[in-house]
């Protein structure tokens, strides 16, 4: 039979296909690739030398490999990670980032870190040792010791001074805290003092931080730098201040009964069902409409609280929706970004898609446009009443890096939803 040169390719497109199967099989095949369990210590280098350090723990579950990223007392599994040959790409569980690196003859990883911003991709060189629990040195005994908090400054390029509150532990060389802002806080830091310097780290695949400072005395910390993956360095300083409270949030709370109703009704990104708040489920409940992204680490870490919540108090009368604001407006790479979101929290109360995207300046206008007030930050929290009216409105969150002002911002959420429920 004559062949004709369109099916002379079309075999040797198939042969070819057929070829990489079985060499990519024959890749995978043998013994299984992984990495070397135990601790690691992980770098992220940026241009101008200045290193992101940070340490992560590979367990074997079975027969899997597992990645546990440590920052002070966090620990965030990781469990999507594909070997192909030599190379490994282990998947973030949140914020659209990966890594790809190549296993040396030494069992070290040399590769990148991507992280997916929507509109561009920051990449960062990345390697990482097996068996160094170390993060970052201390050569010296420290100075001072710098525990509490600290009212600090960073006056970046931007019109007005952006201030913020430093927390921090310090045992002997090692610290450990975070920075609280009206809109959230930077989560889990991790460093070290040494001598009069201090230096903090963070990474959980959104964050990518380096803090360094001068400590001069006991009040005073100067020449700060903050190093946030590839952006240019901020500086920052500080002062040490004792708060008998903390400076609000953006928080609204006096809006007067029976004014306001929230008009909305979106599609249910697990079920596809559209979503109203005045549905008739709701009605006569109170209901937390919960503002959210999964790029949001704050989001992450008030989902990690409002999915016990719900699970708990759902039985009293209190509901919950959420309301998904992605860097795209695109349903299918939304729902693709909140896949693992909803797996890892188990979340069960309805999440719908904004179709607005989280950086679009109208964004409270086109979802909510009857909200008196823009949303300000995310994560956002809106209260409504029983009989489906707006009665608070609160921005941001004090995670649980916060320590005590965490448990602060649980009591002041469960104190305004039971007052609602006493109605």
């Amino acid at each position: 039979m004559m062949i004709t040169p369109k099916k002379f390719m079309h075999k040797i497109t198939w042969a070819a296909g057929l070829l990489g199967a079985l060499l990519f099989m024959a890749g995978c095949s043998g013994n299984r690739a992984s990495l070397k369990t135990g601790d690691w210590r992980a770098v992220l280098q940026r241009a101008d030398g200045r290193q992101v350090v940070f340490n992560f723990e590979v367990t074997d579950s079975s027969g899997k490999d597992v990645i546990y990223v440590f920052n002070a007392n966090e620990r965030m599994r990781v469990d999507s990670i594909l070997f192909d040959g030599d190379s490994v790409f282990i998947q973030m569980p949140f914020f659209g980032s990966h890594f790809k690196a190549k296993i040396n003859t030494d069992g070290s990883l040399q590769g990148t870190w991507t992280k997916n911003y929507g509109n561009r991709l920051a990449v960062m060189p990345f390697h990482a040792v097996p068996n160094d629990s170390v993060r970052l040195q201390a050569y010296v005994k420290p100075t001072r010791n710098i525990s509490g908090s600290w009212l600090a400054a960073f006056p970046g390029n931007r019109k007005d001074t952006f201030k913020a509150i430093g927390l921090f532990e310090q045992a002997g060389n090692q610290l450990t805290g975070t920075f609280m802002t009206p809109s959230g806080d930077y989560r889990y830091l991790q460093g070290v003092v040494s001598g009069d310097t201090m230096k903090l780290s963070g990474f959980d695949g959104c964050h990518a931080l380096l803090f360094t400072a001068l400590i001069n005395d006991d009040s005073t910390i100067s020449d700060g730098q903050l190093y946030s993956i590839n952006s240019k360095p901020m500086p920052w300083y500080a002062e040490k201040k004792v708060f008998d409270s903390l400076p609000a949030a953006y928080s609204i709370d006096n809006i007067k009964p029976g004014t306001v109703k929230l008009k909305f009704r979106l599609k249910d990104m697990q079920t596809s069902k559209e979503v109203s708040v005045s549905d008739s489920n709701y009605l006569g409940k109170v209901v937390v409409i919960q503002i959210l992204g999964s790029w949001c680490p704050n989001c992450m870490d008030e989902t990690t609280f409002f999915t016990q919540y719900y699970k708990e108090n759902h039985q009293r009368g209190v509901d919950f929706i959420g309301i998904d604001f992605e860097r795209t407006d695109n349903l299918a790479q939304s729902e693709q970004a909140m896949q693992s979101f909803f797996k890892h929290f188990d979340i069960s109360y309805p999440i719908l898609f904004s179709g607005v995207a989280a950086t679009d300046p109208d964004l409270t206008k086109k979802v909510f446009p009857n909200l008196p007030v823009k949303i300000q930050a995310f994560p956002t929290t809106i209260f409504i009443d029983k009989q489906g009216y707006v009665r608070k409105i609160h921005s941001g969150i004090n995670g649980p890096a916060t320590g005590k002002y965490y448990d602060q911002f649980k009591n002041e959420f469960k104190q305004t939803v039971n007052g609602l429920l006493s109605e």
